[in-house]
This record gives C-alpha cells, sequence and structure tokens, in this order.
C-alpha cells in the first residue's frame, strides 16, 4: 500500500489539566480569558500571511459561539521578524497584526498560540526554507539533495551549535507579539535526522538526536521563558508496532525518545483516517503526558478519534483539535463540517 499523502502536500498546494503534572509557572498565573478551564476545542490553521490574520480575526467571534477556545495559528517564516530580517519569508505578518489578533481572542476567551517548525520541515518541494537557505551550514544533509530531489523536507542540525541561538529568537519574537503562554514547536514528520552527511550527528542515535533537540527547546521554552509546549506526536510512536506507518508514527528509530523527554509538554496527536482503536493515545496517557488528539478533514475519521478521546477518559485527556491545512478557506471555517462536529 502506498503511504498517504501528508497533510503538509495538501496545505502547500491549496494554500500556493493535568493533576499529575506540574505546570509551568506561567500557566498557572495565566490570564483567566484566555486559559481553557473546560476540555480544550481547538483549531490549528496557517493563516498565509498578514491579510489571512486580519481574516482570521473577523472570524473569532462566531468560532468562539461555537466552542473555540483555543486557536493555533502556524505563522513559521511568514513574520516580520526584528531578531532576524533576513528570515521574513512573504507575506510576513506583523506585530501588531499579530497584537490585534490576541486582542480579539482575549476578548472572546479564546487562547491563542502562534505554532513554528523546528527541526524538520525546513524545505518543501523545491523550495528550502529560510533558515537554512540563509544558513546553509545548519543543515543536517549539507551540500546533499541539489533542488531538495530525493527528499521529503529538509531538517536543521540539532547539534550545530549556533541554531538554536537563532531559533530561539524567532521563538521568542512570536509569543511576544502574540501574547502568549504558550508555543507549538511542531516536530512532525522527522525523516532526516542522525543523517550519515552530518559532521555532528553521523552515527549518533536517531531517538538521542531527537530528544536533544525536543529538551533543548524545553529548556528554553519551559525552563527559561515559563511557557507551555505542545508538540505534534508522531515522532514519539514505533509505526511498526501500532501499524500506523510511517507518517502518523516513527519507522526511523526516533520512538524511544519519548522516555528521554519532560512529560508536561502536550503531545498533539495527530491521526486523520479511520480506524477501529488509536494506540498512542493511551500509550501517551501511559507514558504521563497530555494527550490532545488531533483530526483533519474526514467527519467519519473525525467521529472516530473522538470516541477514542471519550474512551481514554482522563485528567490528562485534553480534548479534541482539528486543523485544516488549507482544506477550507478561513471565511468558511464555521462552517466545515469536521470543525463544526470538533467543536460541538
Amino acid at each position: 500500500m502506498e503511504p498517504r499523502i501528508s497533510r503538509r502536500a495538501l496545505l502547500v498546494t491549496t494554500a500556493a489539566a493535568a493533576a499529575s503534572v506540574a505546570l509551568p509557572a506561567a500557566l498557572v498565573a495565566a490570564d483567566p480569558a484566555t486559559k481553557p478551564t473546560g476540555a480544550w476545542k481547538g483549531i490549528h490553521l496557517s493563516a498565509y500571511g498578514g491579510r489571512g490574520l486580519v481574516q482570521l480575526a473577523g472570524q473569532i467571534p462566531k468560532l468562539a459561539g461555537m466552542g473555540l477556545n483555543t486557536l493555533i495559528v502556524e505563522v513559521g517564516y511568514a513574520f516580520d521578524f526584528r531578531s532576524h530580517p533576513e528570515l521574513s519569508d512573504g507575506g510576513n505578518i506583523s506585530a501588531k497584526q499579530a497584537k490585534s489578533l490576541s486582542a480579539t481572542c482575549r476578548e472572546h476567551h479564546v487562547r491563542l498560540i502562534p505554532g513554528f517548525d523546528c527541526l524538520g520541515h525546513q524545505s518543501w518541494s523545491k523550495t528550502t526554507m529560510p533558515l537554512l537557505k540563509k544558513y546553509p551550514e545548519f543543515d543536517e544533509t549539507p551540500g546533499q539533495f541539489p533542488g531538495n530531489k530525493g527528499i521529503y523536507c529538509r531538517s536543521w542540525c540539532p547539534r550545530h551549535p549556533k541554531v538554536n541561538e537563532t531559533v530561539f529568537a524567532l521563538l521568542d519574537e512570536l509569543v511576544d507579539a502574540f501574547d502568549s503562554d504558550a508555543i507549538h514547536v511542531g516536530m512532525d514528520e522527522v525523516f532526516i535526522i542522525s543523517s550519515e552527511f552530518c559532521p555532528r550527528c553521523k552515527g549518533t542515535s536517531p531517538a538521542d538526536s531527537f530528544a536533544l533537540a525536543v529538551n533543548d527547546l524545553h529548556d528554553h521554552v519551559v525552563g527559561k521563558r515559563k511557557l507551555e509546549m505542545l508538540m505534534w506526536g508522531d515522532r514519539f510512536v514505533d509505526g511498526k508496532a501500532t501499524r500506523y506507518g510511517k507518517w502518523e508514527a516513527s519507522e526511523n528509530g526516533t520512538f524511544p525518545a519519548i522516555d528521554k523527554v519532560p512529560k508536561d509538554i502536550v503531545l498533539c496527536d495527530w491521526h486523520y483516517e479511520k480506524r477501529d482503536d488509536y494506540p498512542s493515545i493511551a500509550q501517551f496517557l501511559k507514558k504521563g503526558f497530555r494527550v490532545w488528539p488531533c483530526g483533519w478533514k474526514d467527519v467519519a475519521a473525525t467521529k472516530a478519534l473522538m470516541s477514542a478521546e471519550h474512551k481514554n477518559a482522563s485528567p490528562r485527556m485534553l480534548g479534541h483539535l482539528c486543523s485544516t491545512w488549507g482544506s477550507v478557506s478561513i471565511d468558511k471555517l464555521a462552517e466545515w463540517p469536521p470543525v463544526v462536529e470538533g467543536l460541538g
């Protein structure tokens, strides 16, 4: 069976708490107008730059009326970065626009969380994202795969001594601009890791390399900034044991990293196909993580995933997250069946 098309592929083509888990101090003191008091009912999307962010602000009242209380806006490099202006990439969101959306969300009791792809997803098709384009020395496979031919997406090297300094500055700007107490750091679909072409990572364990990247992010986001850290959970799942395959889970040796990272990270457990069971939910809960399952465009799959959420009821089962990946325009969000189902 051929692997399904990644959700990222559709995005690009269409877009051209837990009692047993210690929460970061910032969350304890978070504004009650933005922190969900019950189940997290969320949407994850890309605003496609500043114009989309303005359009999104106009949809918040309606979506909040339907139950939305958490919104993840994937920003990536489409932001007017001041710390590294060379890494801003087209259609940029300004800090003023970000703060305006934040104010609208706060007014309607919606928690706003910016998102930035870390480690993987540093290229798409023939396009290399600004970080590795401007700083090719950060690449996990430096000088390899001209035109990105023969690979899915590039990764940065988690052991390069300068990469964190650069990336953390970007994350700080996003958090401050969106007035957020949390950030989603991506980390999904990482296929290039511990590469034989990397002078620092060659011969290292993929699990150790992935855990290093996660822990470095956690040290900064949670340890230094006192924020909540969210990430996709697929690289922590054994793709063969769960039969999820290499997209919704890992078949390249990263999954043992789950036992090497802090348990206060929120794992967004994405599954977009209808299944009889979603074993990763129970596995993550058993390990002590808070879990926020995420569905996509198939309503039957969304219902099956939500049923699994109810079956795995726990103080650490946060709610349901619906991702759009470019499958619906921002002005149609409130009418989109998976959102209607997920917020219901």
